[in-house]
């Protein structure tokens, strides 16, 4: 294929398991990391991705949350403690990647979330027509690929919701109160999502977040899985194909148990793809690639070592972009040990084996 091809259909491809003119790059740093590439050289006015000419993904996401007042608590050199609209105190580091480190939650048992839920509500003035107004147009014109947001699951409650160690307890002990968490935050967020679709913004893949493992394991049970979480990734799946979209997970850590039940209920992408937790993303295109696009799957540890991440980017990429289904990523985020010059060698080390020229 000769011709170079928009974002937006580089992604089609992909997700009909087709080859392209290449596999789509993109990619998420931390903020610690854009800090780091402006201090070596990059414009403090221009975004990464256009810096580095990746390919463009736009994003239409919108509030669900029950408006707590957010506010900031204390703020520093260094870091800053603040509460969020879903009532999760958090203190997030200033100058060093990572997620927050969650201190205090409202929402703590089955009476708190009843009055959480009641605020839950799909009103109009919680999506950001503004936003889309001004942007739309121009992100179909430039050919960007189009993804609406859903938040709701596992780990959206645990993490920053109600708590790690209290959601896994409730998962055993109180679980219709996590059925009912996990069901409100998805149909409220789909309500919101067909208001924006009928208003005629139309995006091209779902996509969501819902960590399930960790190092070498998982939070809970296939079992589990498939009794209180399983419903609503499906339900997910199922309104994302009947409004002609894709549906995509981003699940961290180690998940190899769920991969059937996710390509059982048609689930189209998979990220990270998680290296250092027991992901291999070789062998699971060996084995679902004929079904799941695999995005990520480079692992992160290495990228600070041009070497070593060239020689596991030689071995994988060959695999990964094999009649298209690949799109290119470090396995999570991109860490600030990478430099702004080893990024651009990644990239064009991307480029060069994700051709399919």
């Amino acid at each position: 294929m000769s011709a170079k091809l928009t974002s937006r259909e580089r992604f089609r491809r992909m997700y009909d398991h087709k080859e392209a003119d290449r596999v789509p790059i993109i990619d998420g740093p931390w903020a610690a990391t854009i800090e780091r590439w402006q201090a070596e050289g990059m414009p403090a006015d221009v975004s990464y991705v256009d810096y580095f000419d990746l390919d463009k993904v736009a994003g239409i996401g919108v509030d669900i949350s029950p408006r707590y007042p957010a506010h900031v608590v204390e703020e520093t050199d260094e870091y800053v403690v603040h509460v969020s609209s879903y009532g999760a105190k958090m203190r997030n580091w200033k100058h060093a990647g990572g997620v927050p480190e969650f201190l205090d939650f409202v929402i703590k048992d089955p009476d708190s979330w009843r009055e959480a839920k009641a605020r839950m509500t799909p009103t109009p003035d919680r999506v950001p027509w503004d936003h889309l107004k001004a942007n739309y147009s121009r992100w179909r014109e430039e050919g960007s690929w189009i993804q609406a947001g859903l938040w709701f699951g596992f780990d959206i409650t645990h993490s920053w919701t109600v708590g790690t160690e209290r959601v896994l307890m409730a998962l055993v002990e109180e679980p219709e109160w996590m059925q009912d968490m996990f069901s409100h935050f998805l149909e409220v967020n789909l309500a919101l999502l067909d208001q924006v679709w009928d208003a005629g913004y139309h995006f091209d893949c779902v996509t969501w977040p819902d960590d399930m493992g960790f190092k070498k394991n998982q939070f809970f049970s296939v079992a589990t899985y498939r009794r209180l979480l399983k419903p609503v990734h499906q339900r997910a799946v199922e309104w994302a194909h009947a409004h002609g979209a894709v549906a995509h997970l981003h699940s961290c850590g180690d998940i190899n148990p769920f991969l059937s039940d996710l390509v059982g209920i048609g689930m189209d992408g998979l990220n990270p793809l998680e290296v250092k937790a027991g992901m291999d993303p070789v062998a699971i295109k060996q084995k679902w690639g004929d079904k799941l696009t695999l995005h990520g799957g480079i692992n992160a540890v290495l990228w600070d070592d041009l070497p070593a991440i060239e020689e596991e980017m030689r071995r994988v990429m060959p695999h990964l972009k094999k009649d298209g289904g690949y799109i290119f990523s470090s396995d999570h985020s991109v860490p600030s040990s990478v430099s702004l010059e080893g990024f651009r060698h990644i990239i064009g080390l991307a480029r060069e084996l994700g051709s399919y020229e």
